[in-house]
């Protein structure tokens, strides 16, 4: 089973936990995506009876709502993620063109230093309008569901769009960092809620989690698609008329909210599961009103007919989430990844605000930043590095064209082989296993080589979906569902605004080394190196501790047991 099978988001992970529930009937979720997360759904007795029941909705039109969902994000979540795309038709249009000197403009300089820092820091303020808006927009679904944040995320792309075409026709005007910032807003009130769709199909769900994260993964590759198409004839397809032809995108998604999405999210598994517990009740075919029934034949019947809807609708539910065979392999599943793990429980119980106190939460966000500033610094500044470092542009433009296609490709690709990895191995491992991973991007980024440079965006494509996927797997495994949203949210948030650091290295990049990436990329991976390390060694450490504490408790039972119940009863 596939780690996009445990998506917090449709279990509702700011749900207390109930002490007299079994813990069977309710399958860890955990969150894959990254960049942004997927909000908390409370459930409650009073929302039992919220949300659409997928066992009344036919399976073609969930299919149907399910491809509208997959096709959405893939053409408007996560676009300003293809920046390194982008870069080259913004350079070519002379977009901050103005921020350069006589001499440079004399000389024919590609791009200058201030329009490349211009052109980061476009970038920049998207990302970090996709990790910190997360946390609102997750707000807005918990309260109004996931229709309204649809159209919400409509109106932000059709602004950003409509303001970056205007940058492009009008030379007076710069609207390129806001209509960015609207085009990363709208790719998260479009991307956080369609998690909820894979409550349409709960035995699939790790299923369409994948297609749902895989298309956030290919979004990336929107603006490559309209780069060259842009090679091809740079008047036809200008950016102007790329970005009003782009408005079909979100009027197409409107459309989409508006006539195949379920006005009301479906309800997830554990409702469902609250349904069945009740549909196996034979106490409910018989009501107070039997009483007013003389006719025993008549009553007989009566409570036949409540037992035959009430076992259709149990195999409808069954249809939906399986028969009770089914739902005990995947609660067997869940508790075999909880060993595996070698964390789970941790802090599970804990108030949020003193597991936000902890080396766990301290260490997993000091990483997090230092990860999210590496990874976004690479996008930003990918083409300009291999320049420099292999004084050819030639080089780098080819080293540019890999990542750009394989950094969609493979987050697409690696889900799978992702999820076997956080499936199977503990969490110790999987840090130890980042750490050689990003120190190796470090070193490997630092060789002024082509075949390193390879090398480089070979690793690097697969290390940042793996590195969000297990950072979120930490987070459930350690802090648990109750207070999930919160401090992943905080993690999430934090990081991005940490990114406004990455402004601070382009300038030391342009100004004291002079264009010379390596001291960035070393003192990166170097930082990277120790934190993770520091990581890894605590996370080891705590999980032999707490190894250790339950192999005392489970001793102690043992020998409890063994006491004759003679003895016991005297002690007492």
């Amino acid at each position: 089973m596939s780690l996009v099978q445990h998506v917090s988001a449709l279990e509702g992970v700011d749900r207390e936990p109930d002490p007299d529930e079994d813990a069977s009937l309710h399958p860890i979720r955990r969150k894959i995506s990254y960049d942004v997360f997927p909000p908390p759904v409370i459930v409650s007795e009073e929302l039992d009876k919220s949300g659409t029941p997928a066992y009344k909705v036919s399976r073609a039109w969930r299919c149907t709502q399910v491809f509208v969902t997959v096709a959405a994000c893939w053409l408007a979540s996560g676009i300003v993620f293809g920046f390194a795309a982008l870069k080259p038709v913004l350079v070519a249009e002379g977009v901050y063109r103005e921020l350069c000197t006589e001499e440079e403009v004399h000389l024919e300089v590609e791009v200058c230093s201030e329009q490349d820092l211009r052109l980061n820091l476009f970038f920049t303020i998207a990302s970090i309008t996709a990790n910190v808006s997360a946390l609102p927009v997750g707000h807005i679904l918990d309260r109004y569901g996931s229709r309204v944040c649809g159209v919400a995320g409509c109106g932000c792309l059709a602004i950003g769009a409509i303001l970056m075409a205007y940058s492009f026709a009008s030379a007076g005007f710069d609207g390129y960092m806001i209509g960015n910032f609207f085009l990363a807003l709208g790719g998260t009130f479009i991307f956080v809620p369609s998690f909820q769709i894979a409550n349409a199909f709960p035995k699939r769900a790790g299923v369409i989690v994948a297609l749902v994260t895989g298309a956030f993964d290919a979004s990336a590759a929107v603006y490559l698609g309209y780069r060259l198409m842009y090679a091809t004839s740079p008047r036809l397809f200008s950016p102007r008329n790329f970005f009003l032809g782009y408005l079909a995108v979100p009027v197409l998604i409107l459309l989409g909210q508006l006539t195949v999405l379920p006005a009301r999210d479906y309800q997830s598994m554990q409702q469902l599961e609250v349904k069945i517990e009740k549909a196996q009740d034979p106490r409910r075919d018989v009501h107070e009103s039997d009483e007013e029934i003389d006719d025993f034949t008549q009553l007989r019947q009566v409570r036949r007919k409540r037992a035959e809807r009430r076992q259709a609708k149990l195999q409808r539910l069954d249809n939906v989430l399986g028969d009770a065979d089914e739902r005990r392999l995947r609660g067997q599943q869940e508790e075999e990844r909880q060993h595996v793990s070698g964390v789970w429980g941790i802090l599970h119980g804990q108030p949020a605000h003193r597991q936000m106190a902890s080396p766990w939460f301290l260490l997993i966000t000091l990483m997090t930043v230092v990860q999210m500033v590496r990874m976004n610094y690479f996008i930003a500044t990918i083409r300009a590095q291999y320049e420099y470092m292999l004084s050819s542009g030639a080089s780098a433009a080819q080293i540019n064209g890999l990542f750009d296609v394989a950094l969609p490709a493979v987050g697409v690709l690696s889900t799978p082989v992702i999820g076997f990895l956080l499936d199977h191995l503990s969490v110790t491992v999987m840090l130890a296993a980042i750490v050689v991973l990003t120190t190796a991007v470090g070193v490997l980024n630092s060789i002024p080589l082509m075949g390193a440079g390879y090398a480089t965006v070979i690793v690097f494509v697969f290390l940042r979906p793996l590195y969000y996927s297990a950072m979120s797997d930490y987070a459930t495994k350690v802090f648990g569902f109750a207070t999930f949203g919160r401090v992943y949210g905080t993690i999430i948030c934090v990081s991005g605004l940490a990114n406004f650091s990455q402004y601070g290295l382009d300038a030391l990049t342009h100004g004291p080394f002079g264009g010379n990436p390596i001291p960035i990329n070393a003192a990166l991976a170097g930082i990277s190196f120790l934190v993770g390390t520091v990581l890894v060694i605590f996370v080891h450490v705590e999980a032999r501790k707490s190894k250790d504490d339950e192999g005392d408790s489970g001793e102690r039972e043992r020998l409890i047991d063994d006491i004759p119940d003679s003895i016991l009863e005297e002690e007492m």
